[in-house]
């Protein structure tokens, strides 16, 4: 009988050291937010552009980092998030990286209730980490800038597409959200060049 009382002991005993004693892990927290720091540009023109909704590709667009495996596999981080989706995150970097550029008179958000003359639409077709050969940023972004027209003319000023690739120091997430945002600040420099061009020479919007 004693005996069989230890074993019940001992068995309770383990039992209640393989009980978790560990607090919930929860998800640590990224942002994607490139500034730009050149100096205002000479403004083009008086108008104000309207920059629209960014559409986000698929699995790219949870707020969970991506990470390429393979060919055909990715992979996502569900204890490394970023602070908002990434359609918000990159139209917020966007809209604010081309107000500090001055080629319009404004760049203002979707939710605006003015009525645009010029409107600016992005695509990102790649955001994550590629770590198939050696660890790199990916982030591919396509532009479509458009005049509002009454359908006199074809409303497309251009659409251009930049993809930047960035060597990372290691495999963290950190690492991987700072050459994130080293690449899309190199395409938002390289867009704010060519947006400069077309700024230029704008078709008349509708109206004028």
């Amino acid at each position: 009988m004693m005996k069989r009382l230890v074993l019940i002991a001992v068995a309770i005993s383990l039992s209640a050291c393989s009980l978790p004693t560990r607090a919930p892990v929860t998800p640590s927290s990224w942002t994607v937010a490139p500034e730009r720091v050149a100096a205002p540009r000479q403004a083009r023109t008086p108008f104000w552009l309207k920059i629209g909704a960014v559409s986000v590709a698929p699995p790219f667009d949870g707020k969970s980092l991506v990470y390429r495996l393979g060919d055909q596999r990715y992979e996502k981080d569900f204890y490394n998030v970023y602070s908002s989706i990434p359609g918000e995150m990159i139209g917020n970097a966007e809209r604010q990286w081309l107000n500090n550029a001055n080629i319009f008179s404004a760049a203002v958000g979707q939710n605006n209730s003015f009525f645009p003359y010029y409107i600016l639409q992005a695509s990102v077709n790649e955001f994550y980490g590629d770590y198939r050969v050696k660890p790199e940023a990916v982030v591919s972004v396509e532009f479509f800038l458009t005049v509002v027209n009454a359908g006199k003319t074809n409303p497309l000023i251009g659409a251009n597409r930049y993809t930047k690739r960035v060597a990372l120091k290691d495999n963290t997430p950190e690492a991987l959200v700072i050459g994130q945002q080293q690449a899309l600040a190199e395409i938002l420099k390289q867009y704010e060049d060519q947006l400069d061009k077309y700024a230029a020479n704008l078709p008349k919007p509708m109206g004028y």
